[in-house]
């Protein structure tokens, strides 16, 4: 018999998959918004696994998302046609086929980053992050097979309501039940305490490195969903710039809330949409509020005070 938590998930999928059908007729624009509401809740529910459940503090999430869709992208475009065979022809085999491809380099680039680099603490891993972060940014800019610095193009359209949303859905249900299995505890333990998660027997450095790859994995699936809905990719699309909006968004959410994470997530892809008409002044009005919250509401804008802690 399947779960409550369960039933959600199948009902979310459904509802997804329900809006999605009728979305042709849909202002493109309105649409666009949500699909980028959709990513984003997915990037910024993987990365609170990361900085609000584990207590790291990671900004090289868009290093991932990067590695995801130049991976999904090429898989898709360069070599589509000759996979498209192989799975029987129908795109809708490929594209996910290829999504996963793009998660897995992902997850295997944040276990490289992840295994030297977590025994580091505080800002010493943040450092370490960000230079990761830019060194993908760099490297992809290098290569003239993916386009360099002009970038990826001629990327298939396969996103659409049901693959932003269903893959937001199926993240917040990983996170959330990872962190509520008896093994996902040790990651608040770490968080909590990390010295006395260790003396407790503990390996704090294995609960950091899966979270890493965890969400490593589902930020690459992100950039494949971004990719095939953009039709085109740049590295500078996947700076600095981007690692912080993410970060920006588990923040004011509520670390280590979810629920506050995905409220951020939408509020905050709205908010850069509606500063859009104040043209070059728009960062540093989004920029002035960010810190308006942050002195007003430091803990988050979205966390409750209650005897069990919200997932």
């Amino acid at each position: 018999m399947l779960s409550r938590s369960q039933y959600y998930l199948i009902a979310a999928l459904a509802m997804s998959f329900g809006v999605s059908a009728f979305s042709g007729s849909f202002n493109s624009y309105f649409l666009d918004v949500a699909v980028t509401c959709g990513i984003n809740i997915t990037l910024a529910v993987s990365l609170n696994l990361i900085n609000g459940y584990t207590g790291q503090f990671s900004l090289g999430h868009a290093g991932f998302m990067a590695i995801g869709a130049y991976s999904a992208a090429m898989l898709t475009t360069s070599f589509g046609g000759v996979l498209l065979p192989l799975v029987g022809g129908p795109t809708w085999i490929l594209f996910p086929l290829a999504l996963y491809a793009g998660g897995l380099v992902a997850a295997l680039a944040g276990l490289i980053v992840g295994v030297p680099s977590l025994r580091l603490k505080g800002d010493y891993l943040a450092i370490v992050t960000l230079g990761f972060g830019e060194i993908i940014r760099v490297v992809l800019q290098n290569i003239r097979a993916i386009g360099g610095p002009s970038g990826l193009t001629g990327i298939p359209d396969y996103t659409n309501l049901f693959w932003a949303f269903g893959l937001a859905a199926i993240t917040i249900y990983v996170v959330w039940a990872l962190i509520n299995s008896t093994y996902g505890r040790g990651f608040i333990a770490v968080n909590d305490d990390e010295v006395a998660a260790e003396a407790m027997g503990i390996n704090t450095t294995r609960y950091k490195i899966t979270a890493f790859v965890v969400g490593a994995f589902f930020a690459g699936l992100a950039g494949g969903v971004y990719a095939h809905f953009k039709q085109y990719i740049a590295p500078q699309g996947f700076g600095f710039d981007k690692s912080i909006e993410i970060v920006v968004i588990v923040i004011i959410g509520g670390m280590g809330r979810n629920v506050g994470v995905i409220i951020a997530a939408v509020l905050l892809t709205i908010l850069t949409e509606m500063l859009r008409k104040f043209g070059d002044y728009r960062m540093i009005l989004y920029s002035l509020l960010i810190i308006v919250m942050m002195i007003t509401r430091p803990q988050g804008l979205f966390t409750w005070t209650s005897k069990r802690k919200p997932v």
